[in-house]
């Protein structure tokens, strides 16, 4: 391992970790030896930590870490590379301004990232920006345009658009030619999603979306959705698919088990599909990220894409953070502070 020889690492950092499982209060601060980067990996000093809904369901029991992961929640940060690992680290360098995909360890003062799922801060990104990104962008490209092959002029579902995939997956299937349905809890959220380019945003809580869909697609349908919420909304989405529809699963709000009628998938030739990122194998989170460096990196930094971030909290607070993910009164992103820097 190497490092700036005029700043030592300290031994230890601050952290936040899970007690035990349960609510919000059992994440508490913590000290913990600062992790040694491995072969291929870099060690990053972590200035801003995005917060997401796989955070909440680890801390609940439900999600643990894959093996070899630390058991620190954080699946995504943004800050300075402060030391290499051996082997082949693809040419990052200490005193890079980066952003990473993680397995997990993101709400620490430091953190081991594997080198491919590493990348620059977009042009004009500070780090709080640059914090709320990998973890939605690597997740909705992979599953709208990898998966489920989004092209324009097609017709895309999102639902729970006010969420930081919602706000990231609207943004990103307009930017790239699609016609853009959400669905969101309020008015106030619809409103947000609209702003974004939704075509169509509709209140759950007051509409049926399936019927606000087959009306506002002539009864064609949709070709893509993107979907948080699992249990019911499987058939009463898929009978809103369009011929050739492809149908993506990323969460079970609601639940993963349902009892269907299967044959409007058969007469309709749909593709039923689904994926979590945190699993897979850093080669492939790699061919990702290099994926979304040449084709979302450049929306980002023109301002065609952006990051919405709700608020940001310092990193002490990571609970408050969890509670308010929970109470479903945001729009966008949470993050996580531990300082910042200008942008560049």
């Amino acid at each position: 391992m190497t490092d700036p020889e005029s700043s030592p690492l300290p031994a230890t950092m601050p952290c936040v970790e899970i007690s035990t499982p349960g609510g919000p209060e059992v994440l508490v601060p913590a000290e913990r030896p600062v992790p040694q980067p491995a072969e291929g990996e870099v060690l990053i000093k972590v200035h801003a930590a995005g917060v997401n809904r796989p955070d909440v369901i680890q801390r609940l029991g439900h999600y643990p870490a894959p093996k070899g992961a630390s058991d620190l929640p954080g699946l995504e940060v943004a800050g300075e590379i402060v030391a290499l690992g051996g082997g082949d680290t693809g040419g990052l360098a200490v005193g890079d301004r980066v952003c990473a995909l993680l397995a997990g360890g993101g709400y620490a003062v430091y953190v081991a990232a594997p080198a491919p799922q590493v990348l620059p801060l977009p042009d004009g990104f500070d780090m709080v920006k640059a914090a709320a990104v990998p973890e939605t962008v690597f997740t909705v490209w992979h599953n709208v345009f990898e998966r489920a092959g989004l092209r324009p002029g097609e017709r895309f579902l999102v639902h729970g658009g006010s969420s930081g995939i919602g706000t990231t997956a609207i943004q990103l299937a307009k930017a790239f030619g699609a016609t853009v349905f959400t669905t969101a809890g309020s008015d106030e959220k619809c409103a947000a999603c609209r702003d974004l380019g939704a075509d169509l945003a509709i209140n759950y809580t007051t509409e049926d979306y399936v019927e606000a869909i087959k009306s506002a697609t002539d009864r064609k349908g949709v070709d893509v959705i993107l979907d948080i919420v699992g249990g019911d909304y499987l058939p009463r989405n898929i009978s809103i698919m369009a011929p050739e529809g492809r149908h993506v699963s990323i969460a079970f709000l609601a639940r993963s088990t349902v009892e269907m009628n299967f044959m409007p998938v058969m007469l309709k030739r749909l593709t039923l599909t689904g994926s979590t990122l945190r699993p897979q194998p850093v080669e492939a989170k790699g061919r990702i990220a290099r994926a979304v460096h040449e084709h979302v990196w450049p929306l980002l930094a023109a301002g065609t894409v952006r990051p919405v971030i709700h608020t940001t909290l310092p990193l002490a607070q990571a609970a408050q953070a969890h509670a308010l993910m929970e109470s479903s009164a945001h729009i966008g992103k949470i993050v996580l502070t531990v300082d910042s820097l200008p942008a560049t």
